[in-house]
């Protein structure tokens, strides 16, 4: 558990999937939700509480996937951040063979108060601390994906470390924007 402006950085536990389903609603309100995630606030909130209920419960097992909140003082989640591992072979969203294990991170949001506080910042070191403490398999990169027009994101990525591949996809739900791919590669890996 790490402190930042007063808020806990942690892992989702089972029981908090009304948590987890009303920090995702939020999320999908914000203006750049579009930008950011590939589904909209109608499709997440119409999905049952048995989906939320799994998500969370999957998350908080941390084997596959985890989701890092950030909690305040008043218990009230004010940002989150996701990754899950994608196996070498295994089948991407890009409907791609996996050539490399690899962490993939997802779902990044902090609400519109509590940006350029260090929030962010805080649950990116706690999401990349889970990647690169895992056992098996070892990782040796993070990637995640970018819409082409949401630069506030982008210069984030950048600042924290996290550089352009090269790849550029056509967004999965929108196929005339563009998104990039930004890796990480694991402290100490040149490659």
């Amino acid at each position: 558990m790490e402190q930042n402006t007063q808020h806990v950085i942690r892992a989702v536990r089972a029981d908090e999937w009304e948590k987890v389903r009303e920090l995702r609603l939020d999320a999908l309100r914000d203006p750049d939700a579009s930008l950011a995630f590939l589904d909209t606030y109608e499709q997440a909130a119409a999905k049952s509480d048995e989906f939320w209920q799994e998500r969370a419960a999957g998350a908080a097992e941390g084997v596959h996937v985890a989701q890092i909140i950030a909690e305040a003082p008043d218990g009230q989640w004010n940002g989150s951040v996701s990754v899950f591992i994608e196996d070498r072979g295994s089948t991407d969203f890009l409907q791609q063979v996996v050539d490399t294990e690899q962490a993939h991170v997802v779902g990044v949001f902090v609400r519109p108060g509590q940006r350029g506080s260090g929030l962010t910042d805080a649950l990116f070191e706690a999401a990349l601390e889970w990647v690169w403490t895992r056992e098996e398999p070892v990782l040796g990169r993070a990637r995640l994906f970018v819409h082409e027009k949401n630069e506030r994101a982008a210069g984030f990525y950048r600042r924290f470390g996290f550089r352009p591949s090269g790849l550029v996809i056509p967004k999965p739900d929108e196929p005339s924007a563009k998104e990039h791919e930004y890796v990480f590669l694991r402290p100490g890996r040149a490659s």
